[in-house]
């Protein structure tokens, strides 16, 4: 049974700061239906490109990427931001829609050759899930996809088009204004 996630999506203007229509996720992880079949549509398409391991940027990115690792039997490996790894790690800095960041990944989470599956919540410049690829790519692994609950499209939001070179599966598809 089909689910219309947007109905477990809520809408907060201006949020985190002036202009930003932020897209909160938190809805429907209180519902355990559709939590549920989010994590069985993304755990799908793992299977689809074979994935082998799952990593998750922090922190929705964990929420999602988790269960469906879990799912699908495999690891998963989180990617988190500045200070919070304690072994050796790689890391790679990316620009958002409302300033930038950089990312950390432990230089052991890849093995070469493994294909990875990258689940965050939010598809909107790109920037977190191009950053994990690249990380993923440095310690040798394959980037099987990149999966979204959510993708933003408008106002700039070209999120799949830095992608362009990757499979890309976006459970829904919301405008930015």
């Amino acid at each position: 049974m089909a689910l219309n996630l947007e109905d477990y999506i809520a809408s907060i203007p201006d949020f985190p700061s002036k202009g930003i229509l932020f897209r909160d996720v938190t809805p429907m992880l209180n519902d355990p239906a559709a939590f549920k079949y989010a994590v069985d549509e993304l755990s799908e398409f793992g299977r689809k490109v074979n994935a082998d391991l799952v990593i998750g940027p922090e922190s929705r990115g964990f929420i999602f990427g988790a269960p469906v690792a879990l799912e699908m039997g495999i690891g998963f490996a989180p990617v988190r931001k500045p200070g919070k790894l304690p072994r050796e790690t790689v890391s790679c800095k990316y620009d958002l829609e409302y300033g930038s960041n950089e990312v950390f990944m432990h230089k052991d989470a890849v093995k070469p050759g493994q294909r990875v599956l990258i689940i965050d919540d939010l598809l909107a410049t790109g920037g977190t899930a191009k950053a994990s690829a690249k990380m993923v790519e440095e310690l040798g692994g394959v980037v099987a996809g990149i999966a979204f609950v959510v993708e933003l499209y408008g106002n700039g939001m070209d999120g799949r088009g830095v992608l362009k070179n990757y499979e890309v599966c976006s459970l829904l598809k919301m405008s930015d204004n």
